[in-house]
């Protein structure tokens, strides 16, 4: 069955609340069904004149913006909002504890032959001292000035007068009492001797 679909007026046309699509009423009892498809296919001349009547409390409305709101959807559920973002913080541990040693003590033993400028042994607080071709660095490590031969000594230890610390230590000893300190010496290697024969003289 074909029916010809006639554009008229306003009183021409009604919605069927009940319904998801809209209905045309035509003059001769004949109801054709529009849905939102099928009104695309409206000519845009022809939208313009088209109206809608909604009952008693509205008056006739622009087809338009029917059709614009059942072509195209509300569009607020299409934008993405974003809020507000917080910057994560970092931590915040004690990482302290987790260095590697320092590696203190005696690098050369007795009787090593080491050269000029060899590092004896590395320490915090003094517990060797530096003996004869021996230097003291900054950091109390003890350093070989000479080449030669390590040799380890006991020996009386007499401190600085400058050295309060040391000063005070020595003055709180009971009388006689003598303190011993372990004294690190290098002992230099002997010169080759050089000399001329009597008779090329």
């Amino acid at each position: 069955m074909s029916c010809s679909l006639q554009w008229g007026k306003a009183k021409d046309f009604q919605v069927f609340p009940k319904t998801t699509h809209l209905a045309l009423l035509l003059p001769s009892h004949i109801s054709f069904p529009l849905s939102p498809l099928s009104l695309a296919s409206v000519p845009q001349r022809q939208r313009k004149s088209l109206s809608l009547s909604l009952g008693s409390s509205l008056s006739s409305i622009s087809v338009l913006s029917v059709l614009t709101a059942l072509l195209n959807p509300s569009q607020a559920s299409s934008f993405a909002v974003r809020y507000a973002s917080k910057k994560t913080g970092g931590s915040s541990k004690n990482l302290g504890g987790k260095s590697i040693g320092k590696r203190y003590g005696i690098k050369k033993m007795e009787g090593h032959y080491v050269h000029a400028g060899n590092i004896l042994g590395t320490q915090r607080q003094f517990r060797w001292h530096p003996g004869a071709h021996v230097g003291l660095g900054k950091n109390k490590c003890l350093y070989a000035l000479e080449e030669g031969i390590v040799r380890y000594t006991k020996e009386v230890y007499v401190p600085n007068p400058q050295n309060l610390e040391a000063v005070d230590l020595v003055t709180r000893l009971p009388k006689g009492a003598v303190l011993y300190k372990t004294f690190v010496h290098v002992v230099p290697a002997k010169p080759e001797g050089t000399f001329k024969l009597a008779a090329m003289l």
